[in-house]
């Protein structure tokens, strides 16, 4: 079997969160928007690390609004919000 790189995940999520919950979820980059929502952008290198992203993003009570992939850099901030 043969090793893939990583792929790029952006999740938002309802509310702001701090940037204190980057180094918890994983060093994700963490862009709060003006629209009351939260951007979090980085590396995912599998199915199992990606359920456990999202399983710390319950269990602190986040509201998962969106989950995509990212094509090319997944630039931190990318998008409406405000990088932080």
């Amino acid at each position: 079997m043969t090793a893939l790189a990583p792929s790029t995940y952006q999740m938002r999520i309802a509310g702001h969160l701090d940037d204190r919950w980057s180094t918890v979820l994983g060093d994700f980059c963490i862009a709060r928007c003006e629209d009351g929502t939260s951007t979090i952008t980085g590396p995912v290198t599998d199915q199992a690390q990606l359920h456990g992203i999202l399983a710390r993003l319950r269990d602190i009570g986040a509201t998962l609004l969106c989950l995509r992939t990212i094509d090319g850099d997944g630039e931190c901030g990318s998008g409406s919000g405000q990088k932080s």
